[in-house]
C-alpha cells in the first residue's frame, strides 16, 4: 500500500460491526445507518483489498479466512484510536498539569493557598518544578509556568498576576533591640543580610541615602533562605511582601520600617499561546488569578508611579 493511500475508515467500521454481529441488519442498527449503506462499504472494502471478507447465504453471513484475518488487526486498530482520542480529551480538560516556578514564590506564597485549588478542581493534578530557569516548551511537558520580571518572554503569551513591594525584616528581638528604621543611621546599627535580586541600593535612593557607603557581605541566592535567616536573628533583610506577608502575619518577623519600594518587576502566568487554550491551564490560571486580586498590598503602601505614571 503506497504512502498516499488513505484507509477506508467507515468500510473498516462497518466490517468490524458486521463481524461483531455476524448480520448486515445487526450491523446497520448498531451504526445507526441503512442497511444497504453498511452493503455498500463492506462491496467498496473488499474491492479495495481485492478479496471477499464475508461468505454471504440467505440467513447468515460468516468471515471468509481473509476476513477472518483483518479482523483483529481492525479492531487492534479502533481500540487504540479510541484510546488516544480519550487520552487527550482527557489531557486537556483533566490529569497532569505540569508548572514550573520559582521555589520561593511555591514555598512562601502558593503552598497555603492551594488546598482551595484542589477542593475546586480535584480532577486536576498539579506537579510543580521549582526554577528559576526559563521554561523550553518545544522540548519539556511543562504546560505554564509563573515567572518574575518585565513580561516580555520571547514567543510566550504572558498574563500579570502580582505586583510586589519590598521593605526590611527582621527578626521580632533584632527589632526590640535596635528599632524602627527611619534614617540611615538607624539602618547601620542592623546586620545587613543581601540579595542578588533585591539588592539594598534601590532601597536606599528611595530612602535618599549614601548607598556609597552601603554593608557588603555574603549575598544568598534563595529567597527563603535568606528570610529563615532573618527569622534566626542573623540581620535585616529586604524581602519581597508576596513572600514575607505570612510570616509577619505570625508574628515570626517584624516589618523594621514603613518604607516600601513597587517593584518594576511582577509576577506572570507565561506559556505558549495554544497552551492557554486547554481547559485544565485555563481553570488553574483563572483560579490563581483570582487570587492574586485577593491578596492586598502591604498596609501603609506608599505606592511609586507605574513607568506610564500610574500607582
Amino acid at each position: 500500500m503506497s504512502e498516499g493511500t488513505k484507509l477506508p475508515l467507515n468500510a473498516l467500521r462497518a466490517f468490524e460491526a458486521v463481524a461483531a454481529h455476524l448480520s448486515f441488519t445487526g450491523a446497520a442498527q448498531a451504526l445507526n445507518v441503512t442497511t444497504a449503506a453498511v452493503s455498500s462499504h463492506i462491496k467498496a472494502l473488499e474491492e479495495f483489498l481485492e478479496t471477499p471478507l464475508f461468505i454471504r447465504h440467505s440467513r447468515s453471513v460468516r468471515l471468509t479466512p481473509q476476513g477472518a484475518r483483518l479482523l483483529p488487526g481492525v479492531q487492534r486498530g479502533f481500540s487504540e484510536l479510541t484510546r488516544a482520542v480519550e487520552q487527550l480529551r482527557q489531557d486537556r480538560t483533566s490529569g497532569l498539569l505540569n508548572i514550573s516556578l520559582l521555589g520561593p514564590f511555591l514555598q512562601k506564597w502558593l503552598l497555603p493557598r492551594l488546598g482551595d485549588f484542589y477542593r475546586k478542581h480535584p480532577e486536576i493534578d498539579l506537579r510543580f518544578n521549582a526554577s528559576r530557569d526559563l521554561v523550553d516548551f518545544m522540548h519539556t511537558d511543562f504546560h505554564a509556568a509563573v515567572r518574575y520580571g518585565d513580561g516580555q518572554w520571547p514567543d510566550l503569551r504572558a498574563e500579570k498576576l502580582l505586583d510586589d513591594w519590598v521593605f526590611p525584616v527582621t527578626s521580632p528581638t533584632l527589632y526590640a533591640k535596635h528599632g524602627e528604621i527611619k534614617t540611615i543611621g538607624d539602618l547601620y546599627k542592623y546586620p545587613l543580610l543581601h540579595s542578588a535580586s533585591e539588592p539594598w541600593v534601590d532601597w536606599l535612593r528611595r530612602l535618599g541615602g549614601d548607598t556609597t557607603r552601603i554593608e557588603h557581605g555574603p549575598v544568598l541566592e534563595d529567597a527563603a533562605a535568606l528570610l529563615t535567616a532573618a527569622e534566626q536573628g542573623q540581620g535585616l533583610v529586604l524581602a519581597r511582601w508576596s513572600l514575607v506577608a505570612d510570616d509577619l502575619a505570625a508574628g515570626r518577623l517584624v516589618r523594621a520600617s514603613m518604607q516600601s519600594v513597587r517593584q518594576r518587576n511582577a509576577y506572570y502566568f507565561v506559556a505558549p499561546e495554544h497552551h492557554f487554550e486547554l481547559p485544565k491551564v485555563s481553570k488553574f490560571r483563572d483560579w490563581l488569578k483570582e487570587v492574586c486580586r485577593q491578596f492586598p498590598p502591604p498596609e501603609g503602601e506608599k505606592l511609586e508611579p507605574d513607568a506610564d505614571g500610574q500607582t
